[in-house]
């Protein structure tokens, strides 16, 4: 297939049509539910009140807003892809947005900036205080307001959303990458979202990983249970080809979602047993590093020892509640054998690594009884 051959055949996944709107027009549909913005992605945007300030001052002066980019799903609402900070703002700033609890969020008090310092202490309305609202003039004047919106048709690709979604929010985006896979994830299955959020403050696994506060804030706990979830079960045949991660785990987070008959009681129960068992073994060494040498475990959480300790133990949990298998020596051992310590090092990749790493934790803990 030549270049070009590749163009139209991908093009052709994608129908769209553009054109402005005002910012009256997008309340209106945001007010009449026409228009998601999905409120369980505030958490993940990170904008200060200065920040948000800043958005309602280019309005005012005149200064284009980057466009929007929204998918029309099949029952005609619009799900914004890009743009949900600076909606959630200027829904936040005239009192109407709304949280995932179906709760009002405070509205919006500006800051002072350099060109309007006397923005400081406004709001869009505050009838206690009237000369801390904008007039009517200025309020027209926002709304009035016009934002470009590109739309995605709902006769694209069903891909197209997420693809464009992950594409907008790279880059200059503060979101790490499993927050935009959250964010992914709610658009497609809030329920299996809730399912992860939840399942991430067990106790056991808490303790086991001992996460720094950075990576909790990039939900690299998440990123981990996912990782369990995806590769506890899966065929070691096909891991060759595992090329991009992030990417792996988007894809399979998706097919999983849409999959009717995958058990998530199953593989909760798999998850909370697995933890439990290193959690009354073990505790926060169990992934990392033993100096086979002095006798003790050193340094923070490695990934490649969750690779094969929890995926091994999640293979094998059920028969592994006999008290007859120690998993505190056969985490120790590990370190000292060179199949595993050869695809751990810093010079290894994921896409080398988790073919060798997932069969050989399989092995490890698997239960040969008395």
């Amino acid at each position: 297939m030549t270049l070009q051959d590749e163009i139209n055949e991908r093009s052709s996944e994608v129908n769209s049509e553009s054109y402005s709107m005002s910012i009256g027009e997008l309340s209106n549909l945001y007010k009449d539910k026409e228009m998601d913005i999905h409120p369980e992605f505030q958490r993940f945007y990170r904008w200060s009140d200065l920040q948000k300030t800043k958005l309602i001052e280019s309005i005012l002066l005149g200064i284009p807003i980057p466009p929007i980019f929204v998918s029309q799903r099949p029952d005609g609402v619009w799900d914004v892809v890009d743009g949900l900070q600076r909606l959630s703002t200027i829904f936040q700033f005239m009192d109407i947005l709304i949280d995932e609890k179906k709760e009002k969020v405070k509205p919006l008090i500006l800051e002072g900036t350099k060109y309007l310092p006397s923005l400081k202490g406004k709001m869009w309305d505050d009838p206690s205080q009237p000369d801390k609202s904008f007039n009517p003039s200025q309020k027209l004047f926002i709304k009035r307001s016009k934002i470009h919106v590109n739309i995605i048709l709902k006769e694209s690709s069903e891909s197209t959303k997420y693809e464009l979604f992950q594409r907008l929010n790279t880059g200059g985006s503060p979101l790490s990458a499993q927050e935009l896979r959250n964010c992914i994830l709610v658009m497609e299955k809030g329920s299996m979202y809730t399912w992860l959020k939840d399942l991430v403050q067990d106790e056991n696994f808490k303790n086991v990983t001992s996460l720094t506060d950075k990576a909790l804030l990039e939900k690299y706990d998440m990123e981990l249970l996912l990782r369990f979830v995806v590769f506890r079960k899966a065929d070691v045949s096909k891991l060759g080809g595992l090329g991009d991660l992030s990417d792996f785990l988007t894809d399979r987070m998706l097919d999983i979602a849409r999959d009717k008959n995958f058990d998530f009681e199953t593989e909760e129960k798999a998850f909370k047993s697995t933890f439990k068992l290193l959690n009354e073994s073990i505790g926060s060494n169990s992934f990392r590093r033993y100096d086979v040498s002095r006798e003790k475990f050193l340094g923070g959480f490695l990934v490649s020892a969750f690779e094969l300790v929890a995926l091994g133990i999640g293979y094998n949990y059920d028969p592994m509640t006999n008290l007859n298998f120690n998993i505190d020596n056969k985490i120790k051992e590990i370190w000292g054998m060179p199949e595993f310590i050869n695809s751990s090092g810093s010079g290894s990749n994921v896409g080398s690594r988790l073919p060798k790493i997932v069969p050989l934790g399989r092995e490890i803990f698997k239960f040969k009884g008395v």
